[in-house]
């Protein structure tokens, strides 16, 4: 058996989550993607995946060879691209991860603009609210809000979001006032994991040195950020999210920003990819594509939250 075509039917396994959604992805039978991952298998002389009859779930062999088994499909991918002069001719899956909400909101109407575009592209689109190892788990592209490490990506910036304090203004007429960040010891928190469960961290105020922080017994702990969202606009308490997040409802009136001047400072968006994948036809054009699109939206919410 190839070897790398058994590479192949492996990484789509754990694309697809099953065997038999890679034998779908694949147009093989069962047997033959079972007998794909057994030769695999055999030649490590390990188990490289845990079977159940609902899921597979990676042994920790497992883990690292399909990371380099990610490596080793995106340069073969990259090289055959490359030889056969495919420069202006962009095609192939195009994989591309984001934050749930970014990617929900700004970045999937891009993308589907963008396959509109290039029909000789298709696209995966990874939505985790978590660091992800672009080379490892064999992202072409990532939307990324965060001050960016040193590395060996590289960065296009698209904007610019604020970690924001919201309420509605329901709450607010009914509560005592929130003039600076200890007022919220007194109000009913919606807390998100990231962002604190049981305090919240400012800058220092002015004159002062020392970062104020608030803490808090919250009365709603969420891990969706929609969620929180959802529950501050119908009153049920004040949130702290990406200024983003919250762009439309301020726009409709259902929340307002509050402690502005509190704020710490901004988040850089940008969007990044592995050194040399921009030499690959569809990730360059997917970048020239969607860079002017990305900031366009970006600077339309900033302005929406800044309202």
């Amino acid at each position: 058996m190839d070897r790398i075509d058994a590479m192949k039917v492996f990484v789509a396994a754990l694309d697809e989550g099953s065997l038999a959604g890679a034998g779908r992805r694949l147009g093989r039978s069962p047997a033959a993607v079972t007998r794909a991952v057994a030769f695999l298998e055999a030649r490590v002389g390990t188990p490289l995946l845990h079977r159940t009859t609902r899921s597979l779930r990676l042994s920790e062999a497992g883990e690292r060879y399909a990371a380099a088994c990610r490596r080793i499909l995106t340069d073969l991918e990259e090289a055959d691209m490359l030889a056969a002069g495919e420069r202006s001719a962009p095609r192939g899956t195009l994989a591309l991860t984001a934050p749930v909400v970014s990617g929900e909101e700004v970045l999937r109407p891009t993308l589907d603009a963008f396959l509109d575009a290039f029909p000789a592209v298709s696209a995966r689109l990874h939505l985790l609210d978590r660091p992800v190892n672009l080379v490892d788990e064999g992202i072409d592209v990532a939307l990324r809000i965060a001050h960016l490490p040193d590395s060996a990506m590289v960065a296009v910036r698209v904007g610019e979001v604020r970690r924001v304090v919201a309420a509605s203004p329901r709450y607010l007429a009914e509560r005592p006032v929130i003039a600076e960040p200890a007022d919220l010891a007194g109000h009913r928190i919606v807390a998100m994991s990231q962002f604190g469960l049981d305090s919240w961290s400012f800058p220092p105020a002015p004159g002062s040195a020392v970062p104020r922080s608030v803490a808090f017994t919250p009365r709603l702990v969420l891990n969706s950020v929609r969620a929180a969202v959802a529950a501050a606009a119908e009153g049920h308490g004040v949130t702290r999210v990406l200024s983003y997040q919250v762009a439309g409802a301020v726009r409709e009136g259902r929340l307002r920003i509050i402690l502005r001047e509190a704020e710490p400072p901004r988040l850089p968006v940008h969007v990044i990819t592995p050194e040399g994948r921009l030499s690959v036809p569809k990730v360059r054009a997917f970048v020239d594509f969607a860079v002017p699109r990305l900031r366009a939206d970006f600077a339309r919410l900033a302005a929406e939250a800044d309202a």
